[in-house]
C-alpha cells in the first residue's frame, strides 16, 4: 500500500502542475476545473492509501524480495449476490433523468433509491445471508 499511496500522491502533484499550466495557457474554465478536481481525487486516494499502510501489516507489494505466491490467500468477505445495486442504479438513472425531463420524476426515484439503500445496508440481517 505504501507504493500505491506514493504513486497517487506523485500523480496528484503532476496533475496539479498540469492544471496550473493548462489554466494559464488555455484560459478555459471547464478543463482547468476538471484537472483540479482530478488532483483532489488523487490526493484523497493517495492519502487514504498512505494512512492505511501505516496501520496494516506490510503486504507482498511492499516487499522487494516477495514472490507472487506470497500475496495469495483470502482477500476478505464479499456478498455472494445482491439485487440492491440494481435498484440503486434504476433509482439513480431516474434521478438523473429528472434533470432532463422535470423534477417531478424525483418523486419516483427517491423511494427507489431509499429502498435500495435500506436493502443494501440491512442485507445481512435478514434472508438467506443472515448471520447466525
Amino acid at each position: 500500500m505504501k507504493i500505491q499511496g506514493k504513486m497517487f500522491i506523485w500523480l496528484a502533484v503532476f496533475i496539479l502542475a498540469m492544471a496550473c499550466v493548462y489554466g494559464v495557457w488555455s484560459k478555459e474554465a471547464a478543463g482547468t476545473t476538471a484537472l483540479f478536481m482530478a488532483f483532489g481525487l488523487c490526493i484523497m486516494v493517495g492519502y487514504y492509501l498512505a494512512f492505511t499502510a501505516r496501520r496494516v501489516d506490510t503486504g507482498a507489494g511492499d516487499n522487494k524480495e516477495a514472490d507472487v505466491a506470497d500475496d495469495a490467500g483470502e482477500l476478505g468477505f464479499f456478498a455472494p449476490h445482491s439485487w440492491q445495486p440494481l435498484s440503486l442504479a434504476v433509482g439513480g438513472a431516474l434521478a438523473f433523468l429528472s434533470i432532463c425531463f422535470g423534477w417531478w420524476l424525483m418523486y419516483f426515484s427517491a423511494p427507489i433509491i431509499m429502498v435500495g439503500l435500506f436493502g443494501w445496508v440491512f442485507e445481512f440481517y435478514r434472508g438467506e445471508n443472515q448471520n447466525q
